[in-house]
């Protein structure tokens, strides 16, 4: 797709699909927080459908050179990634040293499941 190669592709497409999936979830924490949950809920299921168009074609691209694993693994950090920028800027939640114990725990779970891969 486009040229690139397949876990270029996926990465692309999981930060993407994160985008939406970390709206879906969070925003109307801060957008809808004065209407019922319902509507959220409806708000943010519209949101998730087009974090679903992207994250299912990531997966089964990337599927074809990584394992489970491994794509679980990539998808989270990449979540993280998405979520601590949001997390910062849209909710205004400060910055906390968590996030970085967080993503040291994250490098090593990338390091075990990707460290028979060379």
């Amino acid at each position: 797709m486009f040229g690139l190669p397949p876990v270029a592709v996926t990465v692309g497409l999981l930060l993407l699909s994160n985008v939406f999936m970390t709206f879906a979830w969070y925003a109307h924490l801060k957008t809808l927080n004065h209407k019922p949950w319902i509507i959220a809920a409806l708000v943010s299921w519209g949101i998730a459908l087009f974090e679903y168009l992207l994250q299912v074609p990531a997966n089964r691209i990337g599927y074809s050179v990584l394992s489970v694993g491994q794509l679980k693994i990539l998808q989270e950090v990449i979540t993280l990634s998405v979520f601590v920028p949001f997390a910062l800027f849209y909710l205004k939640e400060p910055l906390r040293l968590d996030y970085l114990w967080a993503g040291l725990c994250l490098l090593g779970a990338v390091y075990f499941v990707f460290r028979h891969q060379a």
